[in-house]
């Protein structure tokens, strides 16, 4: 079984406006004052009103789960603290056209200089599921393998419908944002290790990017560790939708390399009509229908899923994992995405009441 580690990006919002607060730093020292969560385990990132946590290399999806409650419950108190919400919303709700400063770094300020329009509109977090591999050869495996099915994990984790205030009409308008960085969205297929480094390095070496960490595709290797990194989704506003996704893309990268090895290619999909498909998941989220690569083509979201699970059973059998999966599967499907249900509480409980439904399923209280 692939071990699994997970990291999950959130917004500090003000406790009364909902609207973005550059108190990144504030709140991560008074959560390294927390005996349940260590310092190193909060990250800065872009912009000052976000954070990262990483969960350490887990094996069993409980250890996902505890970990990332945990963690969540230990930094929403310290965002409180410090006159902040935590916020699991793939996209600032509000931001009334407020500037966040960015985090000072090098690296930060490297990509503001290079592109400063689209970090000061980074206002976005997402879901990262880190999957240790044998070798790069199995890293290949598997991103070949999870390819086909971007667009499904895209449409169900969709949780970043407004920006500005304003609908966008899309259910993750992360997706959208995120993909007008230069080497981003669905990445190609590579015939082995040896293409990808050869492909990847290339792009470094005739300067149109700074070094491969400018390589945000939605799945890609470490340069550093042993690990595969699938980076497409969402953050999830429950973290039991979280630990959803990350059993569903392990289960996938395990079917991959089983199937690999018994001779069963993964799905050919064109990359012209993986790109559409992805925007097509990233538009309708959970309301409409989803890309099937099985049958290369559209179907109704609920059969698409039944076709996932289908196509990896053999890999729930081996790792135990269904319980975990399976009932969030249905009830995700029943009550919509987090996209469907923050659209629900605007129209039923106004502003005020989609920012506390935010927090409140964020911290799981």
């Amino acid at each position: 079984m692939l071990t699994l580690g997970v990291e999950e990006e959130y917004l500090l919002l003000d406790l009364d406006t909902g609207l973005p607060r550059a108190r990144a730093e504030q709140v991560r020292r008074t959560a390294g004052l927390q005996y349940s969560l260590a310092e190193a385990e909060v990250q800065r990132e872009l912009l000052q009103a976000q954070l990262e946590v990483a969960t350490p290399i887990c094996r069993e999806l409980a250890e996902v789960g505890g970990h990332l409650l945990r963690m969540r419950h230990a930094l929403g108190d310290a965002a409180v603290t410090d006159g902040c919400r935590l916020a699991a919303s793939a996209a600032a709700p509000f931001a009334d056209h407020l500037t966040v400063p960015i985090t000072d770094t090098a690296r930060y300020r490297a990509m503001h200089a290079d592109a400063p329009q689209l970090t000061d509109e980074q206002l976005i977090t997402g879901m990262h599921v880190h999957l240790g591999i044998p070798d790069r050869a199995a890293g290949v495996v598997v991103m070949n393998g999870l390819r086909p099915w971007l667009p499904l994990l895209v449409a169900l984790a969709a949780n970043s419908p407004l920006w500005h205030g304003v609908d966008t009409g899309f259910a993750s308008w992360r997706t959208i944002v995120f993909s007008r960085w230069p080497v981003s969205g669905p990445p190609p297929r590579f015939e082995d290790a040896a293409d990808y480094d050869r492909r990847t390095q290339a792009l470094v070496a005739r300067r149109l990017i700074h070094d491969r960490g400018q390589i945000y595709w939605h799945i890609r290797l470490s340069d550093r560790y042993p690990t595969v990194e699938i980076r497409a989704m969402d953050v999830q506003l429950r973290p039991d939708e979280a630990v959803m996704l990350a059993g569903t893309v392990r289960a996938l990268a395990d079917q991959a390399i089983s199937n690999e090895r018994a001779g069963r290619p993964a799905p050919a999909v064109q990359p012209e009509a993986l790109a559409a498909a992805v925007w097509h998941g990233a538009r309708h989220g959970s309301t409409s229908e989803v890309f099937d690569p099985v049958h290369g083509r559209l179907t109704a979201i609920g059969d698409a899923a039944a076709i996932l699970l289908d196509s990896v059973d053999p890999a729930l059998s081996r790792s135990g994992d269904r319980r975990h999966i399976v009932p969030v599967f249905e009830r995700l499907l029943r009550e919509g995405n987090g996209a469907t249900r923050q659209r629900r509480v605007l129209r039923e409980r106004g502003r005020e009441g989609l920012i506390a439904m935010i927090s409140d399923q964020t911290t799981g209280t």
